[in-house]
C-alpha cells in the first residue's frame, strides 16, 4: 500500500538528506495536521478549555480588560491570540469585554496568529472583523495583550540523552522509525555534568524564540502575554512527546500528520528567556490557582444561577479546570509583562 502523501515526502526527505531530527518531523506533522482538520471538541481529537466552559474565556476578557488599566488605558491597544483554535476563547472574552469594561472594547483590535485556512474560517465567523497574520513579528507595533493557550506544547522539540560516551540525539530513519546519533552536549541545559547516564531532556528552541520574541515587542511597544499550557516550572529530565487521535494516546511516530503532537512546556526556561530579554514574567502558577483567583468559581455559580436546568453540567465542567485532579494542576499559567507594569491579577 503505498505511503500517505505526507508520509512519502518525510521519507523522500530522508532519503535525500539524511535522517531527520525530531523536531524537524515535529514541526512538519503539526503543520500538515492544523492545515487539514479541525481538531477541537469531542467529534476531533481533543478539547480545550474554552470548548469546556465558556467562563474561561470570559474571566481571560477580565483579566486582559484588568491589565489595560494598569497599562494607563492606551486608546488604541492590540487583543492578540496565538494559535486562536476556533476563535471560542475570543468570542467568549470579547463578550465578557463588552458588558464589564466597554471603555477597553471601544480602544481595542483583534489580531489571530493562524496559519490554517481552515482554521481561519471558523475564527473569522466566530470574531467578524479579527486581522489575521502568520506570525506574531507581523503584529503591528502597537501596545498589546496576547494570550497564548495550549499553544507552546504543539511547538516541535528536540529529545536528547545522555549516554556513557557521550550524547545523543534523537531523528528518524528512512522508516520514520526513531534513532540516536552523536550529538554534542545541550549547552543551554544547566547541571549537566549531574544527569546520569541514560537521562533523557527535552529542548524547545521554537518555544524559547517565541518567548524572546513575545518578550521583546512588549518590551518594546508595552503591555503584557498571558500562557497556559500544560507543563512544569523546570528544568526537567524525561520526554513528554504525547499524540493524540481520537481522544486516545497512539504512537507520536505512527501516521504523520494525523494526530496532534506535542509536549510539555518548560515555563521555568520561558521565564528565563524572557528576563534575558528585559521583560517581567510572574509565575508558573497552577491553573487552577490562576482562575480561581481571577472569578472563574464565582463566574461558574452566576451561570449555574441563570441556567438552573443545565447547572450541573456547568459547575462540572468549571470544575474540570479547577480541580487538580484534572485540568487545574498540570496546566500553568504564566504572564509576561512590561517591567513597569505592576503583579497582573492571579500571580499574586
Amino acid at each position: 500500500m503505498a505511503d500517505p502523501p505526507l508520509a512519502a515526502a518525510l521519507k523522500a526527505a530522508i532519503a535525500r538528506d539524511g535522517p531527520m531530527r525530531l523536531d524537524r518531523f515535529m514541526a512538519a506533522c503539526n503543520a500538515h495536521y492544523y492545515a487539514t482538520r479541525d481538531p477541537f471538541g469531542r467529534g476531533g481529537d481533543f478539547i480545550t478549555a474554552p470548548e469546556i466552559f465558556q467562563g474561561f474565556g470570559e474571566c481571560l476578557g477580565l483579566w486582559a480588560a484588568a491589565v489595560w488599566q494598569d497599562m494607563g488605558r492606551p486608546e488604541t491597544v492590540l487583543l492578540a491570540e496565538l494559535g486562536p483554535g476556533r476563535g471560542t476563547l475570543m468570542a467568549d472574552a470579547l463578550r465578557a469585554i463588552r458588558r464589564a469594561a466597554p471603555g477597553f472594547a471601544a480602544c481595542l483590535s483583534v489580531h489571530f496568529i493562524e496559519t490554517s485556512p481552515r482554521l481561519r474560517a471558523a475564527q473569522r465567523a466566530r470574531v467578524p472583523g479579527a486581522r489575521f497574520h502568520d506570525a506574531p513579528e507581523a503584529l503591528p507595533a502597537l501596545p498589546a495583550i496576547v494570550i497564548a493557550n495550549e499553544f507552546l506544547d504543539a511547538l516541535p522539540v528536540r529529545q536528547l540523552v545522555r549516554r556513557e560516551g557521550g550524547w545523543a540525539e534523537r531523528f528518524l530513519d528512512a522508516s520514520l522509525a526513531p534513532v540516536e546519533l552523536p550529538a554534542p552536549p545541550p549547552a543551554e541545559t544547566p547541571d549537566l555534568a549531574a544527569l546520569a547516564p541514560a537521562t533523557w531532556i527535552e529542548l524547545a528552541p521554537a518555544a524559547g524564540a517565541l518567548a524572546a520574541s513575545v518578550a521583546q515587542r512588549t518590551l518594546a511597544h508595552g503591555g503584557a502575554a498571558l500562557l497556559i499550557d500544560y507543563g512544569y516550572a523546570g528544568p526537567g529530565t524525561g520526554t513528554t512527546l504525547q499524540a493524540l487521535r481520537g481522544h486516545r494516546a497512539q504512537d507520536p511516530f505512527a501516521d504523520p500528520g494525523e494526530a496532534d503532537l506535542s509536549a510539555h512546556v518548560d515555563f521555568g526556561a520561558i521565564g528565563r528567556i524572557a528576563r534575558a530579554a528585559g521583560a517581567t514574567p510572574h509565575g508558573p502558577v497552577p491553573m487552577g490557582t490562576f482562575l480561581g483567583a481571577i472569578g472563574l468559581p464565582a463566574r461558574a455559580e452566576a451561570l449555574a444561577r441563570a441556567n438552573p436546568a443545565r447547572a450541573g453540567a456547568l459547575l462540572a465542567a468549571a470544575a474540570r479546570l479547577l480541580s487538580a485532579a484534572h485540568m487545574g494542576t498540570l496546566f500553568k499559567a504564566m504572564a509576561i509583562c512590561h517591567p513597569s507594569l505592576p503583579r497582573p491579577p492571579g500571580f499574586a
